[in-house]
């Protein structure tokens, strides 16, 4: 069988355009014939961090950086990485990018101790990374590098005193201590008006006088209040003597009678549930009502068969109807939609 040059044609292309997608794939650090397990994670800088760099663990290389691209606050940059799905990892381990000086950053995957594992399309715990410079000023030199971090420390303290004591923040204080002032005056004319007060012993002799007008009228109104009490605590005894124990028993009794009732209802032991339940009923009203629609039509159509009065001999009879006749629209025998 000959083959048509357009057919090697085309099976040639779809060749050369399945290698370049491989080969494009594996440029970009891309297997794919291995399943992948997307993870996230979250940085103020990436330090050079780009697409292709690969992720380590223990030294070993599982997977690679698929994406960096900004967040919606262009303060944050969200990494994107893929590693081997059999790749079990805590969920407290950290992503630290490692900077390299002779080549392309790479991201390390420092395991924790936790018992439960990241799941696909979680995010990383991240962690600041030193720089090139502070790795190795650490290393020459402790103590310098010490110093340095409480000088970057107590430049964040004076930054914040500079903050806190800026123009608008000093407006506030001095606004502050006047109404501390404001406060103490009024304090002031309160003690002031109370000394008046105290002194003036008229008003409080009245005062005084009022209190025990007030006293002298509830000791005259004590019979009423007794006779409250006397007539609360009857009501208390006729309350308490009711019988509602007996009540709440009957009621109980009255709701498991209902129970029961309903039971015997929803079971299909009783009269009521098998007529409820059972569709036998149904149909058999149904067949009986077709047939009476049946001996109906049979009487209307041959009333001969069942009246028979001849004057001049005996007619020729039909056969009996085996189902009702057609002659009305509503029948519920018939179909709604007869079929042409």
């Amino acid at each position: 069988m000959k083959i048509a040059n357009e057919f090697k044609v085309g099976v040639l292309a779809i060749v050369v355009i399945t290698l370049m997608i491989l080969g494009y794939h594996f440029l970009k650090g891309n297997d794919l014939f291995q399943s992948k397990t997307r993870l996230y994670a979250r940085y103020e800088n990436v330090q050079g961090l780009t697409h292709s760099n690969p992720v380590y663990l223990n030294g070993m290389q599982i997977g690679t950086v698929n994406d960096v691209q900004f967040e919606n606050d262009l303060r944050h940059l969200l990494v994107s990485v893929s590693i081997q799905s059999d790749v079990r990892i805590p969920e407290n381990s950290v992503a630290v990018i490692v900077p390299n000086p002779l080549g392309t950053p790479k991201l390390e995957i420092r395991l924790g101790n936790a018992t439960r594992f990241l799941k696909p399309n979680d995010t990383l715990l991240t962690n600041a990374s030193k720089g090139i410079i502070d790795d190795v000023l650490s290393k020459v030199d402790p103590l310098l590098f010490e110093v340095k971090g409480a000088l970057n420390s107590l430049d964040s303290v004076l930054a914040n005193v500079n903050s806190v004591l800026d123009t608008r923040n000093k407006q506030h204080i001095e606004n502050t201590l006047l109404q501390f002032n404001q406060i103490a005056s009024s304090l002031l004319r309160t003690s002031q008006s109370l000394d008046r007060m105290l002194d003036d012993q008229s008003a409080l002799n009245q005062t005084i006088q009022n209190t025990e007008a007030f006293t002298a009228g509830l000791q005259r109104k004590d019979a009423k209040i007794d006779e409250v009490l006397n007539n609360l605590t009857l009501a208390t005894q006729k309350i308490r003597d009711l019988n509602v124990n007996q009540s709440l028993s009957m009621l109980d009794s009255a709701t498991l009678s209902l129970h029961q009732t309903l039971k015997s209802i929803n079971s299909q032991s009783g009269t009521v549930g098998l007529l409820l339940s059972d569709s036998s009923l149904y149909y058999n009203m149904k067949a009986s009502v077709n047939k009476l629609n049946t001996l109906l039509d049979d009487v209307r159509t041959n009333p001969k068969r069942y009246v028979s009065i001849s004057v001049f001999g005996r007619k020729k009879q039909l056969a009996p109807l085996t189902s009702p006749l057609p002659d009305t629209l509503d029948a519920p025998y018939l179909p709604k939609n007869p079929r042409p």
